[in-house]
């Protein structure tokens, strides 16, 4: 899954929300110094990602990609995925998405001397341009893919897969609902277990 479900799967706990947003940024078991909470989640988002890999319906979402996009296109999904979060979110939250986002930034900020040297490097971008609030349309997710695909020098054609979001929104966007509620449910389980020890 991508940044804003991994914000989101941390139900809450702030501690666990910057271990399981900057987890990426985090090499084997490099993460021994930070704060317990922190470390935990990490070990969600890890979690999290083995279950999405392991999955039937991401992987259909994936396949419908795959001749296009090769090993990018579980990438891609995970892009489009947070796509449908967003746009749908005020079935999964209360908070609007906007306030949501903004207090996410501020924990970044507020937390900014244990963040991994790559979270430090990609913040101000995510911030100065709002990834997480523009994932809800188009545009913001056209210009997220364009930025994968130059961080691929261009091998990538990620750019173009704006078009296959188009081509099959509905088949994405039905599948992305169908895997999300069985990913929180999941997630959940696993919160509370690494949180009870």
């Amino acid at each position: 899954m991508n940044f804003l479900a991994h914000i989101y799967l941390s139900f809450d706990n702030p501690e666990i929300t910057l271990g399981n947003f900057f987890a990426d940024h985090i090499r084997g078991n490099k993460y021994k110094h930070l704060p317990d909470t922190v470390q935990k989640g990490i070990l969600l988002h890890r979690e999290i990602d083995t279950y999405t890999d392991a999955h039937s319906i991401p992987k259909k979402s994936s396949k419908r990609l795959h001749k296009n996009y090769s090993h990018y296109s579980r990438v891609i999904v995970d892009i489009f995925y947070d796509h449908f979060l967003a746009k749908n979110w005020n079935r999964y939250s209360n908070v609007p998405l906007d306030n949501y986002v903004d207090a996410f930034y501020d924990l970044l900020e507020d937390n900014y001397e244990i963040l991994p040297l790559g979270t430090k490097r990609m913040m101000p971008y995510m911030i100065a341009d709002n990834w997480l609030y523009n994932y809800a349309n188009l545009a913001g997710i056209s210009r997220v893919l364009d930025g994968m695909n130059r961080r691929t020098k261009n091998k990538s054609k990620m750019n173009f897969a704006i078009v296959d979001l188009e081509e099959h929104y509905s088949d994405f966007e039905n599948e992305f609902t169908a895997f999300f509620e069985e990913l929180i449910t999941f997630s959940k389980h696993k919160y509370n277990s690494l949180c009870e020890n």
